[in-house]
């Protein structure tokens, strides 16, 4: 029933990577949205207290990912075997997808580094840009280049495809007409944030203030 995931040793890393990269993207939002010294003398301690774990899992989670073996899928029968370094090849493969994944795991170091000692109001640009970078590579990686994007570790043969889990020709036309309205999420995003972060928060806001936090 997929349970057989919460063992395996990659699951667990790429997973406890993200914990910690949520806790450091928040950090870096909070800082860039106060504006008071002691806060951000904490903030950037919590940052570099958060950074090494998330390096440790996210290091560990991509050794095991280019060393490791990988689900392939063939692209003819849909049969779905381990080969070794099946991820690494692709990466070579497809340069489009290596770039992605090099340009935002560097941008991601970056404003760690930036973060922990240099200015930390600009980390959460290179951290954002960096770890969308980085996600979408890692979609691209599993589900493009005759891979299995949900493997079974125990039914190789039930492990899902772009193909096995394809859906219906009515069901995918309406999701790309649905698509369209991503843009305008986007853009509501946007201004929302942008509408939040005109003016940092200070002391004496949080204490003399209309709204208290």
């Amino acid at each position: 029933h997929g349970l057989e995931a919460l063992a395996n040793p990659v699951n667990l890393s790429l997973g406890l990577a993200v914990l910690f990269l949520a806790r450091v993207l928040g950090l870096m939002y909070l800082a860039n949205s106060i504006d008071e010294d002691d806060l951000i003398s904490r903030i950037k301690k919590a940052l570099a207290r958060n950074s090494i774990p998330f390096l440790v899992f996210f290091l560990s989670f991509v050794a095991f990912l280019v060393f490791g073996k990988g689900y392939m899928a063939d692209s003819a029968t849909g049969e779905v075997s381990l080969v070794k370094q099946h991820y690494l090849h692709l990466l070579l493969s497809h340069i489009g997808i290596m770039t992605l994944f090099t340009a935002g795991v560097i941008l991601v170091l970056i404003s760690l580094y930036q973060g922990i000692f240099l200015n930390l109001n600009k980390a959460i640009w290179y951290a954002g840009f960096g770890t969308v970078a980085v996600v979408m590579a890692l979609f691209f990686l599993a589900g493009y280049g005759d891979s299995s994007f949900y493997p079974s570790s125990t039914d190789l043969q039930s492990s899902l495809t772009l193909v096995k889990a394809s859906s219906s020709h009515f069901t995918l036309r309406t999701m790309f007409y649905v698509s369209f309205i991503i843009p305008f999420v986007l853009v509501y995003i946007w201004i929302a944030w942008r509408s939040l972060n005109r003016n940092k928060i200070t002391a004496e806001e949080m204490t003399d203030g209309e709204h208290l936090y």
